[in-house]
């Protein structure tokens, strides 16, 4: 059996939210217009987070274009009505995942 694409990045990118002192709240949630890699707590703020990686080519950055941000915003607010999170700070961040290593970039999406 196959694993999805992008698992292990995932695994690899919710370990090291763990480490950090997040709380991982959910993994690929799936919503009517896309997907929401993790969703996690840091504090009382609730971060959406895109995990990207590239072992090839491109950096991994470059591949969350103004396409899967829209979907990414879309997701989150079908993920704030759903689990009626209206209170709550959010952001968003990008884990980007590549031969150099992993890097978090902290509220990187402007919804």
């Amino acid at each position: 059996m196959s694993r999805r694409p992008g698992t292990d990045a995932e695994d690899q990118a919710a370990r090291y939210l763990t480490q950090l002192g997040y709380t991982l709240v959910t993994r690929r949630f799936k919503a009517q217009k896309g997907e929401i890699d993790l969703v996690a707590l840091d504090g009382d703020t609730l971060v959406f987070v895109e995990v990207k990686e590239r072992l090839t080519g491109f950096s991994p950055e470059e591949a969350v274009g103004s396409r899967k941000v829209s979907r990414l915003i879309s997701a989150s607010q079908e993920y704030i009505n759903k689990m009626e999170e209206y209170s709550r700070a959010v952001r968003f961040d990008v884990i980007a995942i590549d031969r150099d290593g992993l890097r978090h970039h902290i509220g990187s999406i402007e919804p």
